[in-house]
């Protein structure tokens, strides 16, 4: 592939690799004047995507983006858990510099809105649309408007009646 066409590429958000191994190279900078490079690049490289992923966000392994960072506005607060999906235009926001904590293995739906100092736990699914200013517990979905959480399903739950055989 030519230079033209691999920068094409990561303009349209097609491969994000260069972006997260520069995320990673940054936290890990010892010289300042490293890390103010690689946010410069970041910073360029996530603007052009449509995207904004804050210089103090912590980020356990490497997020699913399916739609690249189209729209994807993560706070600089935030600390989100490893193998996350996230899709098109999620705000994880902040309010007086305190952000949500997301769990692992979360499912946050497009246009989601994610604000203050709450706790997403583990395995949430968070619906398209929703705006979450509150805890949520493990295993739970929240879906929306408005904002209501539908607590996890036992395995006893999911049992069929007796006769419905």
């Amino acid at each position: 592939m030519s230079v033209r066409g691999w920068l094409t590429d990561c303009s349209k958000g097609d491969n994000l690799g260069l972006y997260w191994r520069l995320f990673f190279r940054r936290a890990q900078a010892k010289h300042s004047w490293t890390r103010h490079v690689l946010t410069f690049c970041l910073n360029r490289m996530a603007h052009r995507h449509g995207g904004y992923i804050g210089n103090g966000a912590v980020i356990e392994g490497i997020p699913t983006l399916p739609h690249g960072l189209h729209g994807i506005y993560i706070s600089r607060y935030a600390v989100l858990g490893a193998d996350c999906w996230i899709y098109q235009n999620v705000t994880i926001g902040e309010v007086q510099r305190k952000a949500p904590r997301i769990g692992r293995n979360c499912l946050i739906g497009a246009g989601a809105v994610l604000v203050g100092d709450i706790k997403i736990g583990d395995s949430v699914k968070i619906g398209a649309g929703a705006v979450v200013c509150s805890d949520v517990p493990d295993g739970c979905t929240v879906v929306a408007p408005p904002a209501r959480v539908l607590p996890r399903r036992c395995a006893h739950d999911l049992r069929q009646p007796p006769g419905l055989d």
